[in-house]
């Protein structure tokens, strides 16, 4: 079962969002109706519902269906593209499913002493870093986040399922973080994040045992996105965001190599992202027919 809200909010609000009052859903009678099925062997129909409840956002409904991740969704590349300059919302950065060709690559300096912040997302959240999806337009337009961006959609596209960022990249640094988030951009600008991730590149071959980089060697790395249910409307965008922080959800990466308990030193890191022939740098994501 996916919900809208969940730690963000119980309620039809959540975030900047108002998602309608079908948002709000009882799972406690929901799981009693599963405990009483269960363990008391009272039939009250939920064993012959779809396994598979979600929450659509976009159309603000809810479906069952029969599997997870959906059979019927299709793994479909994104492909991210510029002139070099797809930094801040003043960029040049677009994103569509033609594959690049020679295409200079987009480059950042990340500095861990003013990291780039974390604006929502699923966080427990406080006054200050509050959760759920709210405008990331005064994040987005930093000069250490790059914005690739579709042209306004005609007709509706829904994505549902596990997102992830197939990434080429190098670094002036031993070690960086590379984020990614995946945003629905609004005809009236509100940018509205969807879900988001985070690659320590010291782990990009195991989370177990740390290897780091090799200034200005390239490497590829995926970047998990977790899963969404959206449908972007017509005059909606499709956006992917891309950084090297997301503090404080994220400690920030020293980019020293150095552990980050431990240490108080720090350097500043430029990050290259590629996205030519030779490396076609793409969101994937699911997408239904």
């Amino acid at each position: 079962m996916i919900i809208p809200g969940g730690h963000a909010s119980f309620t039809q609000k959540v975030g900047d969002l108002d998602l309608g009052k079908d948002a709000v859903f009882d799972t406690w009678e929901y799981g009693l109706r599963w405990y009483d099925n269960l363990m008391k062997g009272i039939d009250n129909g939920i064993a012959r519902e779809k396994p598979v409840k979600i929450f659509v956002m976009g159309r603000n409904v809810w479906r069952d269906e029969d599997d997870w991740p959906l059979a019927r969704a299709r793994p479909t590349r994104y492909y991210l593209h510029s002139a070099g300059a797809a930094s801040s919302l003043s960029g040049d950065g677009r994103l569509n499913t033609a594959p690049p060709a020679a295409e200079p690559p987009d480059r950042y300096v990340f500095y861990p002493e003013d990291p780039t912040p974390t604006q929502g997302g699923p966080v427990l959240g406080d006054a200050k870093y509050p959760p759920g999806p709210l405008d990331q337009r005064a994040v987005e337009g930093r000069p250490d986040v790059l914005l690739y961006t579709t042209p306004a959609f005609q007709q509706e596209m829904e994505v549902t399922g596990p997102v992830s960022l197939d990434i080429y990249v190098s670094s002036s640094a031993v070690d960086t973080d590379f984020t990614g988030k995946l945003v629905d951009v609004w005809p009236d600008g509100f940018s509205q994040n969807l879900t988001d991730g985070i690659l320590r590149a010291r782990y990009r071959s195991s989370t177990e045992k740390a290897e780091l980089m090799n200034p200005g060697e390239v490497y590829r790395l995926t970047i998990e996105h977790w899963s969404t249910s959206n449908v972007f409307l017509p005059g909606h965008k499709l956006r992917v965001e891309v950084a090297s922080g997301n503090f404080p959800r994220f400690d920030r990466n020293l980019n020293t190599g150095a552990s980050p308990e431990a240490s108080k030193s720090h350097m500043p890191a430029t990050n290259v992202v590629y996205h030519d022939r030779d490396h076609p740098s793409a969101l994937i994501l699911p997408v239904l027919p």
